[in-house]
């Protein structure tokens, strides 16, 4: 078949040929444009989504440590109330005869109570006395001039209360008989 061309024809063909490709010009810059788009949100999704792991990492560190950080104090609570059952025990026991308590003095003043001289003694370590302190004994001085003293006290039954273990000796008054 032959078919024969004419100006009229070649310019509609060419009008449509110029036509389809600005139609395919403006689709591919819509499916650029598009692309672009979704290339961003991908990149924003992703860097969120790293943000997100980064913080539950983050999170979980921290949860972890709070964690030990609980069974830590929840132990220490549990060894705490074991301790206040034992005291609470002892306390309805009461004191028994010849149980010993030891006083701490500072400059004669009562500072604090102890089960033992050697938590005295811990305790003063706390306040500047060095943990291998020599204590002398104090013989007949005032317990005012020392910094920090020791004295033992012992229960007495018969006086239902603590007697000092050494008392000081007796010093007869002047002009007594």
């Amino acid at each position: 078949m032959i078919r024969i061309v004419t100006r009229k024809r070649l310019a509609l063909l060419e009008a449509d040929t110029h036509a389809a490709f600005e139609r395919a010009r403006q689709a591919n810059e819509a499916a650029n444009t598009a692309a672009a788009r979704h290339a961003q949100e991908l990149s924003e999704a992703t860097d969120r989504a790293e943000r997100a792991e980064a913080a539950t990492e983050e999170a979980s560190v921290l949860l972890n440590r709070a964690a030990r950080e609980l069974a830590a104090e929840q132990e220490q609570l549990r060894l705490m109330s074991l301790e206040l059952r034992r005291a609470q025990a002892e306390l309805e026991q009461g004191p028994v005869e010849g149980d010993r308590l030891t006083v701490l003095l500072h400059y004669g003043e009562p500072y604090s109570v102890y089960r033992s001289r050697e938590d005295a003694y811990a305790d003063t370590a706390a306040h500047g006395v060095r943990a291998g302190a020599v204590w002398e004994p104090c013989g007949e001085r005032p317990a005012s001039v020392f910094m920090w003293r020791c004295e033992a006290f012992v229960y007495d039954a018969a006086s239902n209360g603590f007697r000092r273990a050494f008392p000081p000796a007796s010093v007869p008054v002047r002009g007594a008989a």
